[in-house]
């Protein structure tokens, strides 16, 4: 067997974390042959661990060959001790009549703490952040994650591509694997952009397949923005599965190596390629040597209109940053 891999999950109760803990224990996220210990983090709360508690039972009662280890705790510094990866799924969700600033101040202790709390407990560690707004929160717990370099974080926008891939097949008529080569750009809301300009359907460019642009420029991109309110609007809740199937893909990305000519999406801390400020967390195309590594892809061409698009997230990101620039140190 490999050498174990340690993983925490915060906000282990809730419907995402549910959907995707089983999938870490399994063998399907880290190898049928590598071991995976699990560590549930949750609020202090009675109730909310003892709804780990009964999680923990159920992926024990899976039997998992994988399954090396559980444990439950509502303590960041006893979670994040010794883990490899952390996947930050905690934080509280937006309520109506909510600003996106407000969400922002809210949540942004959540991620001082956790970011302590990961450069005191973890020596070798890759965080995710899923808990919106992503992006902005996984600066906050990069800039007080003392020690650990900011390239070892990332926010998930593979939601947004597998979205963007889902709409894109419809359209043309194909199977998902037929798309290719899709950019999420940006911020994980409404101001994200989805690049079809170098995306391929069955390695054509999109727009030799596709030839409605009016569609390509409208609704296929605010599509992909509000799909998140549309689920909600559909079934009351969140779309919860599909992000935690989302970030299984995330986690896998960074793990495997990416094959040549391929690439994913993930928000990752901008060096200032394509012009987009160093040091925020911005959606990029993505490749990763599967050694703990990776790199921002580069060359990648634009349009004016294209690059309309981007600014509009990288100005909005801009502004979430100076929102928390009180507690990024």
């Amino acid at each position: 067997m490999a050498t174990p891999v340690t993983v925490a999950v915060t906000g282990a109760a809730g419907q995402i974390g549910y959907s995707l803990l089983f999938r870490l224990a399994s063998g399907e996220t880290f190898g049928p042959d590598r071991p995976v210990r699990l560590k549930l983090l949750d609020l202090p709360i009675p109730e909310v661990l003892r709804a780990c508690e009964g999680v923990a039972m159920e992926l024990s009662d899976c039997g998992f060959p994988t399954l090396l280890d559980i444990e439950v705790t509502a303590d960041p510094n006893v979670a994040f001790d010794g883990v490899n990866w952390a996947i930050l799924v905690g934080a509280k969700p937006r309520s109506k009549g909510m600003e996106r600033g407000d969400l922002i101040r809210e949540n942004g202790p959540i991620f001082t703490g956790q970011g302590r709390a990961l450069a005191r407990g973890a020596a070798d560690v890759r965080a995710m952040v899923v808990g919106n707004p992503c992006n902005t929160n996984c600066l906050i717990a990069a800039a007080n994650c003392d020690g650990v370099p900011g390239d070892r974080f990332s926010a998930m926008t593979r939601l947004d591509q597998n979205r963007a891939v889902a709409q894109l097949a419809a359209k043309a008529g194909v199977t998902n694997a037929e798309i290719s080569h899709v950019t999420i750009w940006g911020n994980h809301s409404a101001t994200q952009y989805p690049d079809f300009e170098n995306a391929r359907i069955g390695g054509q460019p999109v727009s030799s397949v596709i030839k409605d642009a009016d569609w390509l420029q409208g609704d296929f991109i605010k599509t992909v923005q509000q799909r998140g309110a549309a689920i909600i609007a559909a079934r009351g809740k969140s779309s919860a599965a599909s992000a935690a199937s989302s970030a299984i893909d995330h986690v896998m990305s960074f793990e495997a190596k990416t094959p040549a000519g391929q690439w994913f999406s993930a928000a990752v801390r901008s060096d200032g390629s394509y012009g987009v400020p160093e040091g925020l967390y911005f959606s990029f195309p993505v490749r990763s040597d599967g050694a703990g590594g990776y790199e921002i892809v580069q060359g990648l061409q634009m349009s004016d209109w294209a690059k309309g698009k981007l600014q509009a997230t990288v100005d909005e990101l801009i502004s979430e940053r100076e929102v928390v620039s009180d507690l990024l140190g």
